[in-house]
């Protein structure tokens, strides 16, 4: 098959509408999930009577939200369906790119699409994908330039979120979700999962191998803490590391102990995607929806959608938390800005 039929392919399915995806179009878009205020500090980022509003419904998994700043929308993956979707005010949702994370051509079911996306610091969109195993870049003409498919000779398993630190490496979670079958429980080729870093340089360092399910990853305005998302049942736990000078993680400390929600079955849903306000606080998706906290740890308080809640990040002028949760796309207008706008 050609560069060019192959390519036709990929994005041949631009702006087309996904079947079973329902548009909310009317406005106000209907209210879903319940807001929980455990501290006054709350209402400074998330005003009163702010509700969450359900922007579309009907995804199988969406995940990966990010603002696109100079045209103005949100693309996200919905993963099971290997698919990264747009949502634009006005004109609903349409497949942006399909596929999105798995492009070989033997059948294969699991999460196999794209994940996290972002952001380069040209504005050129960076592709978690899960089936290809590996973190690609979509250059201005469409095609795909792999930034790191391999550690040491062997496959990634699994890239799942990235993050830029403002010098322009690429820090990264490896978990084994995309993986199928017995690689899945082997843990692929590594037999570990992995936090990394890809420097502008191309060169790649593993981080750590300690967590069992690094997942959502982001960093404080200064860049001196990573946090990073575990999403083990068993330890359900969102990790501090800090920064070393020259880009290494130091020491490392648990930032949130949610394995007690799990355990006890309070909510659903695991430490995932996150995001962060210009003043350090997490937006951090897990059990019970969005939990919001304060840089020190302190829980003010959580958006919850009712459902398992996969990412967020901050849109439209820096004060719109979009939200992917299950089947749903959401939003909430907030008092805060996130980091970067």
């Amino acid at each position: 098959m050609s560069t060019e039929r192959i390519w036709a392919i990929l994005f041949g399915a631009f702006a087309i509408l996904v079947v079973g995806v329902t548009i909310s179009e009317a406005q106000p878009y209907p209210s879903l999930g319940t807001i929980e205020r455990l501290d006054p500090r709350f209402d400074e980022l998330i005003p009163p009577g702010a509700s969450l509003e359900k922007l579309a419904e009907g995804f199988e998994w969406s995940e990966g939200p990010v603002w696109i700043p100079r045209e103005g929308y949100l693309l996200f993956s919905d993963i099971p369906r290997n698919a990264v979707m747009k949502w634009q005010e006005g004109r609903g949702v349409s497949v942006f790119l399909k596929p999105s994370g798995y492009t070989g051509s033997e059948p294969r079911g699991g999460e196999m699409g794209s994940n996290g996306l972002l952001l380069d610091p040209e504005g050129r969109l960076i592709l978690c994908q899960h089936g290809d195993r590996r973190i690609v870049r979509v250059e201005k003409d469409g095609r795909w330039t792999t930034l790191v498919d391999r550690y040491h000779g062997k496959r990634l398993n699994s890239p799942n979120d990235a993050v830029f630190k403002s010098n322009g490496d690429l820090y990264f979670t490896d978990p084994p979700y995309g993986l199928v079958g017995e690689e899945r429980k082997r843990l692929g080729e590594l037999g570990f999962c992995g936090v990394y870093r890809l420097s502008k340089e191309g060169q790649l360092t593993l981080l750590t191998d300690r967590m069992s399910a690094p997942n959502g990853i982001a960093f404080s305005p200064d860049e001196q803490t990573l946090y990073v998302a575990n999403s083990d049942p068993s330890r359900a736990v969102w990790m501090a590391f800090e920064v070393t000078e020259e880009g290494l993680l130091g020491q490392g400390r648990i930032f949130y102990d949610a394995t007690p929600w799990v355990k006890e079955k309070r909510f659903v849903g695991l430490p995932d995607g996150m995001a962060i306000d210009r003043q350090g606080h997490l937006f951090a998706t897990g059990p019970g929806g969005v939990n919001i906290f304060t840089p020190e740890g302190v829980l003010l308080g959580r958006i919850n959608p009712g459902v398992p809640t996969a990412n967020c990040c901050f849109g439209d002028d820096g004060s719109t938390l979009y939200i992917t949760a299950d089947m749903y796309l959401c939003r909430i207008k907030t008092r805060t800005k996130g980091l970067g706008f």
